[in-house]
């Protein structure tokens, strides 16, 4: 929103600065982005009034001027394409500066003496127009200073509002705030109803109430369109960044940059019939005041008549019943209130963005129509003539916005503001919002919402408002005050940056992927299972909150491939969502995935490639982390994304907490490895979360080691084994490795051979061989009886 600090202190005027206004406003919520002086520096430059042109007689795009001030008259040689007798512009006499300090000085071109200098607006800096001289009003004062005559002691001053304070996207919001703030009165113009002149009028149908609650028609005819907008006018359009165009428009413009409520007059001679606001028909073509035709969409609203489309709603007219200076003679004035969801983004969707559509989608005061038709039809009666008809209106009360009243408490105030505010105060800085304030005793109040105010409907609303209006670098500072008594960490537990510094020491790195993936790589890796998709997502291929974070690290891996990186080890940790909304469990996880080479590229090091038992190792790293390896096993398993023959379930204490394994065949057909891929996964909570170790006192006794060769089935797990031999081998057992596996020559093919060493040391004594040999014997009973496991022969 630009506009002219002089018309907005001709509404409301407080006896500050320019600047001290400037950083109110910004403080105030309305942020300034730019004040731009209404003209450059210049001084001595007058209304001058050409009497005579004569033809330079060296010169063909030159003319000698006899110019005059109202007391003399001057020789001034110009070349501006408009320099006529009769026409008034600005004059620059000897002694003038220009903006870029420039002096005006008697000069000879082409043999013919000047004494002066005739002004464009861009040479004055008023605008970018250099296309000739700047024309001023017939009746301008000849000899005046040209500062004085435009009022170019002004500033055009330009705010960045947000979106939910449309309500100041006109002086009249803008001068409300500003009273509010200073607490002075605000001078609005007299608006008095204009009676009709004759019975004239356009019925008007609105068959989409919803969009179009309230439509306002009156018929104005006789008017002379080639009468010029006055300067005033004129002046006041160009310091708000608005073009003047013809009186009409500038009418209708202005009124709109005034009040706030866009307006529109249509060529009565061009509409058949009545008005009617409806649907758009699909594929209707409308050619717009641009020139540009377009498409129309059946969600689209329409302002039409009984044969055609006329004007988007709230956005822009049509070209055919647009007016014209030279044909049209009766106008048709539109003063309407659209509801602002039912025109938000219709501009844009046919590439275009108007100061009606900006208002409009941010919301128009739906009471304002009446008072800006009068308005608008007392200026067009006082500059270019006519006579008004009656006001139609149509209105549907039940689409009309109705903000209820609101509760607003004292004790809320205090508690958001960090002050208490007195109750005069908060009536005082309310009311000047028209925020009318009804006391109901106990520190409360009943606010009834003004019907500009669309966007304050809650208590916390009014709130901002009273600490907007109060000034916000007027509010307390206080420190953020609270009981920060120290948190018992459990000793059990670990740390998820220790987990990660762990992995990095094993050669891994980093990475963090997005939680979500393309939905088909979500079916591969989790088949049969639905995925909850995003409502919004980013793109096509990002769909799927992601259920494993194997996808995001297996096309991590392969990127890295792709660039020649052949030995690739990345981790992550992050969430994994399981289930759908309403149901939906995020679970923190640790996963990696390796291939390549067992040991980096070396002269000393090998080139064997990774393999199932190297990931395994790093897992049991992980494991070991938190000191309760112990808890935790591996068992044969099965997954859809892995390879069938290569695949540990990870437990503790019989709980599923994980899987290790190497990627599936056909998912690595799929996804176009040509290599082996080996990926974890782990639930976070259970990795951390461990045992606290406690001291045994070290014995001073000797150890004693028994080595045992067990023939076992093929299908029999060591870890059952291991388990079984660990159950019966008592309480002084403080070792136990398995350190051989064979199968071959010698051998049932459909049995193996184990070899496992045991090692005991008693706290207080030395164990005898008897004690040893009767647990031996124990432990082979129970492997042959469970497992069928005896002693190799």
């Amino acid at each position: 929103m630009k506009f002219s600090e002089q018309w907005l202190r001709g509404w409301v005027n407080p006896q500050v600065s320019r600047d001290e206004l400037v950083a109110r406003l910004s403080m105030a919520g309305l942020e300034v982005d730019s004040v731009t002086p209404a003209a450059g520096q210049f001084s001595g430059i007058v209304v001058g009034e050409i009497l005579t042109t004569e033809q330079h007689p060296d010169a063909d795009k030159l003319r000698v001027c006899q110019v005059s001030n109202g007391a003399e008259t001057f020789q001034v040689v110009c070349g501006a394409p408009n320099a006529r007798p009769g026409i008034k512009i600005p004059f620059a006499m000897i002694g003038a500066e220009l903006p870029g300090d420039f002096k005006i000085k008697k000069a000879k071109l082409r043999g013919v003496e000047s004494f002066g200098m005739l002004c464009s607006a861009a040479e004055l800096q008023i605008s970018e127009e250099n296309d000739g001289l700047l024309e001023l009003a017939a009746d301008a004062p000849v000899g005046e200073d040209i500062r004085k005559y435009l009022n170019l002691d002004d500033a055009s001053i330009e705010i960045g509002l947000t979106p939910n304070r449309g309500d100041c996207l006109s002086l009249a919001g803008l001068a409300r705030d500003v009273s509010a703030l200073y607490d002075v009165p605000v001078t609005r113009p007299v608006v008095p109803a204009v009676p009709a002149a004759h019975d004239e009028v356009r019925p008007v149908e609105v068959s989409a109430p919803a969009a179009c609650p309230r439509y306002l028609g009156r018929v104005i005819r006789n008017v002379d369109l080639s009468k010029p907008t006055p300067l005033w006018m004129v002046e006041r359009l160009r310091r708000s960044d608005v073009r003047s165009i013809d009186a009409a428009v500038d009418i209708t413009n202005y009124v709109m940059l005034e009040l706030g409520q866009p307006m529109h007059a249509f060529d009565l001679a061009e509409i058949n019939g009545g008005i009617r606001v409806r649907m758009a028909e699909e594929g209707e073509k409308l050619v717009l005041l641009d020139g540009q035709e377009v498409a129309l969409r059946a969600d689209t609203l329409v302002i039409a008549d009984h044969t055609r489309a006329l004007a988007i709603a709230g956005v822009m007219g049509g070209e055919h019943s647009g007016v014209n200076t030279e044909k049209t003679r009766d106008l048709f004035l539109e003063s309407a209130f659209f509801e602002p969801i039912s025109v938000a983004g219709k501009a844009r969707s046919y590439g275009l963005h108007t100061d009606a559509s900006h208002r409009y989608e941010r919301g128009v005061d739906s009471q304002l129509a009446r008072e800006a038709m009068e308005r608008a039809t007392a200026l067009v009666l006082e500059i270019v003539g006519g006579e008004a008809g009656p006001i139609v209106e149509t209105v549907s009360e039940q689409h009309l916005p109705n903000i209820a009243p609101i509760t607003l408490r004292a004790e809320r105030i205090t508690q958001m503001l960090g002050m208490e505010m007195d109750a005069a105060q908060v009536e005082q800085l309310l009311n000047a919002l028209e925020l009318k304030t009804s006391a109901n005793g106990a520190g409360q109040w009943t606010v009834t919402v003004p019907s500009h105010r669309f966007d304050v409907s809650l208590e916390v609303d009014l709130i901002e408002e009273l600490a907007r209006l109060y000034g916000y670098n007027n509010l307390p500072v206080r420190y953020p005050q609270a009981r920060l008594a120290p948190q018992a960490r459990p000793e059990t537990r670990g740390e998820l940056p220790n987990l990660r510094r762990l992995l990095v020491a094993r050669g891994y790195q980093e990475a963090i992927t997005y939680s979500f993936i393309d939905p088909k790589l979500f079916e591969l890796f989790t088949p049969g299972v639905e995925p909850l998709l995003l409502a919004n997502p980013i793109s096509s291929d990002m769909a799927a909150m992601r259920a494993s974070l194997w996808p995001g690290l297996v096309k991590a891996m392969q990127h890295n491939l792709n660039r020649q990186q052949d030995r690739v080890r990345l981790f992550e940790s992050g969430l994994r969502f399981v289930g759908q909304l309403g149901d939906l469990k995020q679970q923190p996880m640790i996963a990696g995935v390796v291939t390549g080479s067992r040991q980096p590229e070396g002269w000393a090091n090998g080139r064997d490639g990774i393999d199932f038992f190297d990931v395994k190792a790093d897992v049991e790293a992980l494991l070991g982390y938190s000191g309760a390896l112990s808890d935790f096993s591996f068992v044969a398993g099965k997954h859809p994304a892995l390879h069938p023959g290569q695949t540990a379930r990870i437990e503790r204490d019989g709980k599923e907490v994980g899987y290790l394994g190497a990627i599936h065949p056909e998912l690595a057909k799929t996804l176009g490895l040509d290599r082996p891929v080996f990926v974890f996964e782990l639930v976070l909570g259970d990795v951390v979360e461990g045992r606290l170790p406690k001291f045994s006192e070290l014995s001073k006794f000797p150890e004693t080691r028994r080595d045992l060769a067990l023939i076992a089935g093929r299908d029999v797990a060591s870890s059952s084994v291991l388990e079984v031999i660990r159950d019966n081998a008592g309480e002084w057992l403080t070792d136990l490795r398995l350190f051989d596996v064979y199968q071959g020559k010698g051998i049932d093919p459909d049995r193996k051979s184990l070899a496992v060493g045991l090692t005991w040391q008693h706290p207080s004594r030395t164990l005898n061989d008897d004690e040893v040999n009767e647990t031996l014997q124990t432990i082979l009973t129970s492997l042959e009886q469970r497992l069928n496991t005896t002693l190799r022969k």
